[in-house]
């Protein structure tokens, strides 16, 4: 089972949120009906970024490495943020 590595965007403020997830198109509907008690208040949300792994684990590490400053840039310089 692939494991996604997502970036979204909030149309209501412009703030980002970073997280992973096996059923992308699951998550991207939880977070735009007010599932996820951290994304709810900036809804609705647009996936601007994705990422596929193979492995959990290598998701987890990806999503940890795009909340750091280091992957805020690589985001950045990417035009994606």
């Amino acid at each position: 089972m692939p494991y996604f590595v997502y970036v979204l965007k909030s149309e209501s403020d412009g703030s980002s949120y970073v997280g992973h997830t096996s059923n992308l198109d699951k998550r991207l509907f939880e977070h735009n009906n007010g599932k996820s008690l951290s994304t709810r208040k900036k809804r609705p949300w647009r996936l601007i970024y994705q990422e596929e792994f193979l492995t959990r684990s290598e998701a987890i590490l990806r999503e940890h490495h795009f909340k750091s400053i280091q992957g805020r840039l690589e985001l950045k310089a990417k035009g994606i943020l």
